[in-house]
């Protein structure tokens, strides 16, 4: 196929007297495909390309078309001949800020997955790709949608990325993607879910009360995998001790895994940390020179035996490690730094001095695989065109997002989610943490959840998952096959068919 016609031809201007790119159209290509699961044939339809996003716009009071602001990329997967009314769909994204939706799409979700391996048994390049027999495609139709400035979504001529970059920015293009492909495909009468990751979640978080208020479409579900919905427990900054707190558990986690409890059970030693993290270490925190000299020992030792780190180091940086620190820190003696995404993975750095390390070894890792895996599945399996470059996970994006939103207060959207919770009691919520992530922990989710601003009688909407993996938990094979079929019976049980 060729480029849209905004990036490919011209057309004269009023005058006629010059040219201009003409209007971008959507793109779409369609292929048929099917998939045997359970020795029963799935037929099902993929639908790739870009969708233009329009807006209105007034002139002196008056109506004066609707202008192409954006052009959005989404691959779609339908069940061929099932009930629309009964067949739900699920809208799918990553985070980032500044990701593509590539990791949910061949890691977990889709009919197609990525052969990258795991720990200690990484594919080499070119890599593979296999029918995925797990994938959510057996429960729910599937749209996977890439924000503007990843994937190939792309602003539209003369119009601003940056608009885009940004929390309200995201939410509302995010937000007429999906209603676009439900009015076009006659889905209004589908049960509807969201899965984010990631900052996907405060997407989706955001999202949830967005297509409720903007366009009265609510939800049945939303799962939120390896959470990311209030800042104030993530974001290690000046007098903010909460993250110091909430990261606990996590750093003895990854010890635990690279050896540093013996042989403790994994559940053991989560146990510890925390019931320390519930009661003693944010009175720790709080107490700062307060504490006796024997009180603040007693300290040091707790945190260094929970965390595998050395009681010189924990004293040092005085009972508070950032978890960069961490990742660098707890192998040094070995010559090895550990991954943020997955802290089951380790690597090396340039060299052993250094206070943070140079990268994630658990992010590159799987990148490789993933980028290769994406590009060839479009072209080859889906016959998309586009010479583009396919943005994995724009940096650019992600170093310069917007919060402009929250001045004056950390990014929350848990003040949004419970609102919609209130107004629709039928929305469910499954939450999905991996014991190994260093970027979302697993027990800062948990504190998020337990302070939701909703009634009790709406706690039994919210189901929580945990994995032995990290922030891409369906990286680790057993983890995988769990999670999958934790969110298939999460699906058909949301779905109120």
């Amino acid at each position: 196929m060729t480029e849209p016609a905004s990036e490919t031809s011209e057309t004269s201007d009023k005058n006629g007297t010059g040219s201009k790119p003409a209007e971008p159209v959507d793109d779409l290509v369609t292929t048929e495909h099917s998939l045997t699961i359970k020795r029963r044939k799935v037929n099902y339809t993929a639908t790739t390309g870009r969708i233009v996003l329009r807006k209105e716009v007034i002139t002196d009071g008056k109506f004066d078309g609707h202008v192409p602001k954006a052009e959005v990329f989404v691959t779609a997967y339908t069940v061929d001949g099932a009930d629309p009314a009964k067949r739900p769909v699920t809208f799918a994204f990553n985070g980032g800020p500044g990701s593509s939706s590539v990791w949910l799409h061949l890691g977990l979700l889709g009919p197609r997955r990525v052969l990258c391996g795991d720990v200690g048994n990484l594919v080499p390049p070119p890599y593979g790709l296999t029918d995925n027999t797990e994938t959510l495609l057996a429960h729910s139709d599937l749209v996977f949608i890439d924000p503007v400035s990843t994937g190939y979504s792309r602003a539209a001529t003369g119009e601003k990325p940056g608009d885009y970059h940004g929390y309200q920015g995201d939410i509302e293009s995010v937000g007429e993607v999906i209603r676009l492909w439900m009015s076009r495909n006659g889905r209004w009468m589908s049960p509807k879910f969201l899965a984010g990751e990631s900052y996907g979640t405060t997407r989706a978080g955001g999202l949830a009360l967005h297509l409720q208020n903007r366009y009265g479409m609510f939800l049945n579900g939303l799962i939120l995998i390896s959470t990311a919905m209030d800042f104030g427990v993530l974001d290690f900054s000046e007098g903010n001790d909460q993250p110091y707190v909430m990261f606990l558990p996590t750093y003895a986690a990854i010890a635990h895994y690279h050896g540093r409890h013996g042989d403790r059970t994994l559940a053991d030693v989560l146990a510890e940390a925390e019931e320390f993290a519930d009661r003693d270490y944010p009175a720790v925190l709080a107490r700062g020179s307060r504490l006796s000299t024997a009180e603040r020992a007693a300290a040091v030792a707790k945190i260094a035996a929970l965390t595998g780190l050395s009681e010189d180091f924990v004293d040092r940086v005085n009972l508070r490690v950032e978890h960069v620190r961490f990742y660098t820190e707890l192998l040094r003696d070995r010559r090895l730094v550990v991954g943020r995404l997955d802290g089951r993975f380790s690597g090396w750095d340039q060299d052993y001095g250094r206070e943070r390390w140079t990268d994630d070894p658990s992010h590159s890792a799987i990148m490789g695989s993933y980028t290769a895996a994406l590009n060839h599945y479009l072209h080859a399996e889906l016959n998309y065109t586009n010479d583009l470059p396919y943005e994995i996970l724009s940096m650019g994006v992600n170093t310069t997002w917007s919060y402009k939103e929250f001045e004056n207060s950390h990014v929350t959207v848990t003040d949004k989610l419970a609102t919609a919770m209130r107004a629709n009691p039928h929305l469910k919520i499954h939450v999905a943490s991996g014991y190994h992530d260093g970027a979302t922990p697993y027990y800062a989710t948990d504190h998020v959840i337990a302070r939701l601003a909703i009634p009790d009688e709406l706690r039994g909407n919210i189901s929580t998952e945990y994995y032995e993996a990290g922030h891409m938990m369906y990286v680790h094979e057993p983890s995988r096959l769990k999670q999958s079929q934790d969110i298939a019976d999460f699906i058909t049980a949301a779905s109120n068919r």
